[in-house]
């Protein structure tokens, strides 16, 4: 076994309800890989901010908090929400307060049908669906910008404004393009909402249009977020990369995951491309009272997000290998319920470290 080479400090933030759960499961799988490896070495420090937190002081982050967070590598994150606690208000929070002051401005989702998975749509092969989803994180509709007059009464008013900037649209705009560039069919799908929403959209539309030239490689087309319903539906190998707004693509991420098999196996990764600060993985789905604290949970998501931490981390060998775990277990028939499987979460955590030990053994 090679000596350690470098030590990573990744923050757990594993938040309420199921995010608990598949963090734990998470992290044991992440030690024994380092364990298997003898290449890195992981500190895991834990944040326990969660809505039972906010009930009893009335914040999630404790002040100096997100200094903190600074002097990591990366945030491994779970899930927040509570039925204790108005979305909107452990959104604002939590999540979006990390995203936007780590300048955490761009968001990836990869999709594809795992082995062993099956997508809702007829005929759809893993071939068929192999998306990249990159979401500008920061902006849009997220920005925060609006409020309520004549809260209370019968004259409210509410408004939330979007907000976008020449420097927002076109850094998401160059990821994106980038994304492309390295993927072998090369092609970039822009979502907007131009033809209804004439000033944020159509910038959106002016900047992809005038950086498409700056690389020729790259085949591009645009779609109206409605028809992007409809031909990831109906078409959805004409999909390659994909680049949306903040809210659509919020909304078109957890529609793909759906037509992937589950929203319960896709990742997300909340990137700073300038690596000033710590990115943040976590997996899309939500809290899951319902199901919380009873086992059975799908870890797989969490486990794909921790596999692209390694690969941002420059730990390519870890991620390949904890992808091929990852594939190797669902293709074996280890599931949970919500993927068609009779498993629980401690019981396809296991056969993943069983896959990983099976392949970096021998």
């Amino acid at each position: 076994m090679n000596s350690v080479q470098k030590t990573y400090r990744i923050a757990s933030i594993p938040g309420d309800g199921i995010g608990v759960e598949i963090i734990k499961q998470t992290i044991r799988v992440l030690k024994r890989l380092e364990e298997l490896l003898g290449t890195f070495n992981i500190e895991f420090h834990n944040y326990d901010w969660s809505s039972e937190r906010y009930q009893n002081t009335g914040e999630y982050i404790p002040t100096g908090g997100l200094e903190s967070l600074k002097n990591h590598d990366a945030i491994l994150f779970g899930a927040v929400g509570s039925v204790d606690v108005a979305d909107h208000i452990s959104l604002w929070g939590l999540i979006l307060p990390i995203r936007k002051m780590l300048g955490q401005y761009v968001n990836v989702r990869p999709i594809r049908i795992l082995p062993g998975l099956s997508s809702p749509l007829k005929d759809c092969s893993i071939e068929d669906l192999d998306w990249v989803m990159i979401r500008e994180n920061s902006e849009g509709e997220y920005a925060g910008q609006g409020g309520i007059t004549h809260e209370g009464t019968e004259y409210a008013i509410a408004n939330d404004v979007a907000v976008f900037t020449r420097q927002g649209i076109e850094r998401t705009m160059r990821f994106a393009f980038e994304i492309a560039l390295s993927r072998p069919r090369k092609h970039l799908t822009m979502v907007t909402k131009s033809n209804a929403q004439r000033h944020g959209m159509v910038l959106w539309d002016k900047v992809f249009h005038e950086l498409a030239p700056h690389y020729p490689e790259v085949k591009t087309d645009k779609m109206l977020v409605d028809a992007m319903t409809v031909r990831m539906v109906l078409k959805p190998r004409s999909l390659d990369t994909i680049v949306a707004t903040n809210l659509h693509g919020d909304i078109l991420s957890d529609l793909a995951a759906a037509l992937a098999g589950s929203i319960g196996v896709a990742p997300s990764s909340n990137l700073n491309p300038t690596r000033q600060f710590p990115s943040m993985f976590e997996p899309i789905h939500g809290s899951a009272p319902d199901i919380a604290g009873l086992g059975v949970a799908n870890p797989v998501g969490t486990f794909w997000c921790a596999a692209e931490m390694l690969a941002w981390m420059g730990e390519t060998k870890a991620r390949s290998s904890l992808m091929k775990a990852i594939e190797c277990v669902c293709a074996a028939g280890v599931r949970t319920k919500d993927i068609q499987g009779t498993s629980n979460t401690f019981e396809v955590t296991e056969a993943v470290i069983r896959a990983l030990e099976k392949e970096l053994t021998n």
